[in-house]
């Protein structure tokens, strides 16, 4: 299992990181989302994927899981979407005033003009 997770983190870095370098600034926000996801993937995976009881007081179980990478990646995931959500607010309001989201343009260093 660990090895398949493997491959999805891998595939979620490249995809970010091929997003993440192209002109738009809408696969440039979706490149930081699949890079967020990934970094959350690999967490999980990073904390061996295990089955077993909640740590509950009380009970006698022999397997436990660990709570704390569960409770990390929750958070990032609320951070991830806070910071995505933000992100798209920017876009929409550049696209909005500027009338482009081609980052050459918004940098005004777009030498077609």
């Amino acid at each position: 299992m660990e090895i398949l997770m493997s491959l999805v983190v891998g595939v979620l870095f490249t995809v970010g990181t091929y997003l993440i370098l192209t002109k738009s600034l809408l696969r440039i926000i979706i490149g930081t989302a699949l890079l967020s996801h990934g970094a959350h993937l690999l967490l999980l995976t990073m904390s061996e994927l295990k089955r077993g009881a909640a740590p509950l007081l009380g009970q006698e179980a022999a397997l436990y899981t660990d709570p704390l990478p569960q409770a990390l990646i929750l958070t990032a995931i609320v951070i991830s979407f806070g910071v995505t959500s933000f992100f798209l607010v920017l876009a929409y309001r550049a696209y909005k005033v500027l009338g482009t989201d081609d980052m050459d343009k918004l940098r005004g260093t777009d030498n077609n003009e």
